[in-house]
């Protein structure tokens, strides 16, 4: 119903994607992976939409992440294969895993600890085949994973090669990269990380124990990589899709790489406290942006000298930087867009993308939600 219509006209708050620039990014970052030499298993998490995963593909519907069993089932039932389930193995969802295990020629599962493991070799697949496990290790990222440097790293990778599981690959993530400033420190993560990932893997090789593939992944790492990630297996980036305000402070990207917009209207005028209303809160933003911007929780589009102060569930206030605002250029009923913080945490607001080239709507994705 909403094809050929123009962007302007669709209910606020509106997520949408310009297609011409997210197609640029998938491909900019397709193109970054062949001239390193390396494979792209891109995470589909900022979006969870099949069209979305067929771009950053290329229509191969093979080899992505996902952070969430819901896309895992979502994608194999949209036609893809080579799924890595990419988050520290859940026990309660052991059962579900081995389902799509069972089903796809490539369902990948990750663990960071035996007792995971142990679950997994408790549970052997009716096919005959082997577990494909993942290992992650933590190169200073501080959230899930063992230290590569740690004895326990090397016993679980052992472990992982015998019986009814193999070693698949290594994975670690550059979240760090998310405090850089600038190029050159989002080089130096990644050269750091990769470093660690590439000493690791010659303690596995040095252990005797075969490992096809070592990965990496962040946006902002894979957005400038350095010559030595050609020495990886993989990348595992996921935001370029989209890219946002997060990723253009850390250096990723410029703004006219940002492909979503959250679109809202001025509701209400409020002299008295030198202030405009919208009806975008958080349930079309979030409140992702830790108070990292000047402008508020968003960039409004257009407008620098104007602030996105607060937001409750549906509504939003707008104030100037300085001074006083003129009311009369934002009358009620006018159209601003919101270049948001962060694009995951606001896709995740959404049940319908607006998808449009040169300003009109040429379709919508849908994407999957739940865990």
């Amino acid at each position: 119903m909403w094809e050929g219509r123009r962007v302007e006209e669709l209910p606020t708050p509106a997520f949408t994607v310009d297609l011409d620039v997210a197609k640029r990014n998938a491909q900019r970052m397709r193109e970054r992976c062949q001239a390193l030499g390396v494979a792209l298993r891109p995470h589909m998490k900022t979006h969870k939409t099949l069209e979305g995963g067929r771009l950053m593909t290329g229509g191969t519907q093979r080899r992505i992440v996902v952070s969430t069993l819901a896309e895992a089932r979502f994608f194999a039932n949209g036609g893809f294969d080579d799924i890595l389930y990419a988050y520290p193995l859940p026990f309660d969802k052991v059962e579900d895993c081995a389902a799509l295990a069972e089903k796809l020629n490539a369902f990948q599962v990750m663990v960071d600890g035996p007792q995971a493991l142990d679950r997994l070799k408790e549970r052997p697949l009716r096919t005959g085949r082997a577990w494909k496990v993942w290992l992650k290790i933590d190169c200073e990222n501080g959230r899930a994973g063992l230290k590569p440097s740690d004895p326990a790293a090397l016993q679980l990778a052992k472990a992982i090669a015998e019986g009814a599981t193999e070693l698949a690959g290594i994975y670690a993530h550059c979240g760090n990269s998310y405090g850089c400033h600038g190029v050159s420190e989002i080089q130096s993560v990644a050269r750091a990380t990769t470093a660690r990932t590439l000493e690791f893997m010659e303690k596995l090789q040095g252990a005797g124990l075969p490992c096809p593939v070592a990965g990496i992944g962040s946006t902002p790492s894979c957005s400038h990589p350095v010559p030595e990630m050609g020495k990886l297996g993989e990348l595992h980036p996921g935001n370029y899709i989209f890219y946002d305000v997060q990723q253009m402070m850390i250096g990723s990207c410029q703004l006219g790489d940002v492909a979503v917009r959250v679109l809202t209207r001025v509701i209400g005028h409020y002299p008295h406290r030198n202030q405009l209303l919208v009806d975008c809160g958080w349930t079309g933003l979030s409140l992702h942006s830790l108070g990292q911007l000047p402008t508020g929780y968003a960039l409004v589009e257009g407008h620098p000298d104007l602030k996105l102060v607060g937001m409750t569930q549906e509504h939003g206030k707008i104030e100037p930087i300085t001074g006083k605002l003129d009311f009369p250029k934002f009358p009620l009923g006018s159209l601003l867009a919101l270049v948001p913080y962060h694009a995951c945490a606001t896709a995740a607001m959404h049940p319908l993308f607006f998808i449009h080239s040169g300003g009109r709507v040429v379709e919508t994705w849908k994407p999957v939600r739940g865990w």
